[in-house]
């Protein structure tokens, strides 16, 4: 498996473990917050997208190898992005 994959394939098993929490306890840390996940461990929590996406490209700067969770979201369902700012 190459270390893209692998990469991809612990930063989501930690979010989905992050979302199940978050189910089970609404009262997480974790709950409403945007959490950046790098080489399998949590690296940044945060407020907003954009607070939580410059914390995690600071703690790794190479995008192939994280993920940023907004927790709570209903990742199961797509959602298509028309525009950007």
């Amino acid at each position: 498996m190459s270390a893209i994959l692998q990469a991809r394939k612990q930063n989501t098993e930690v979010a989905e473990r992050i979302n199940q929490e978050v189910k089970a306890n609404p009262a997480s840390p974790y709950a409403g917050k945007y959490v950046g996940i790098a080489g399998g461990r949590v690296v940044a929590v945060a407020d907003s997208f954009e607070e939580g996406l410059r914390l995690l490209r600071g703690a790794e700067p190479d995008n192939t190898q994280t993920y940023l969770l907004e927790v709570g979201a209903d990742y199961s369902k797509t959602e298509y992005i028309w525009e950007t700012r």
